[in-house]
């Protein structure tokens, strides 16, 4: 489930643009809301979007984030703080529309936890997360594929878009996930890499 970022780029600080661009080759699509996340601007929200700022909700975007995107060599996506940055980005970047597939998709993934494992997702094992979040995953690209321009992305994919976003962003993912290092030396166009080295920090 865990997704690779690779890319060679000379060392420096990840920008907002880079960061939206990764993430829109990595899955294809543009990142809903990308533009407000560039400007800083905000849009009205949902009532609904309030609850994603709760304690307990936030624990388990990061939970699913983390399904996602593991700790392994590296820490994974909760302890980046994806949790916490996923709030933020369905209130100020999300139209209404897709705050709303958003925060009905949390509650369609919990009933599928419960249809499937009688649980709620936080009560699984790291394998039956994997194995309730893998046909969810399979389902939304099939959406992706055949949606009209004109309707909301599928709950997942955004879900995907913002967990990278967020990861890719954080400290931990520019330091740890990816190489960074704080003051660029000179531009090399011709740097050798080796299958296997981490990407760098833009």
């Amino acid at each position: 489930m865990g997704t690779e970022l690779r890319l060679m780029r000379t060392p420096g600080m990840m920008t907002r643009r880079e960061a939206l661009a990764c993430v829109g080759w990595i899955l294809g699509s543009a990142v809903v809301g990308g533009h407000l996340f560039m400007t800083g601007c905000t849009r009205r929200r949902t009532p609904r979007v309030d609850d994603l700022f709760e304690s307990s909700t936030m624990d388990l975007l990061g939970d699913v984030a983390d399904t996602i995107l593991p700790p392994t060599y590296t820490p994974g996506a909760k302890e980046a703080g994806v949790g916490a940055f996923i709030p933020v980005m369905v209130r100020d970047c999300y139209d209404e529309k897709h705050q709303v597939v958003f925060v009905d998709g949390m509650d369609a993934l919990q009933r599928a936890s419960r249809d499937r494992y009688g649980r709620e997702f936080q009560q699984l094992t790291a394998d039956e997360r994997t194995a309730l979040l893998a046909p969810i995953d399979k389902e939304a690209k099939a959406y992706q594929l055949t949606k009209e321009t004109t309707d909301a992305d599928h709950y997942f994919h955004l879900f995907k878009q913002l967990t990278l976003l967020g990861y890719f962003t954080s400290e931990i993912g520019a330091t740890k996930a990816l190489r960074y290092v704080q003051i660029p030396g000179r531009y090399d166009g011709d740097y050798p890499y080796q299958k296997g080295d981490r990407a760098w920090a833009l």
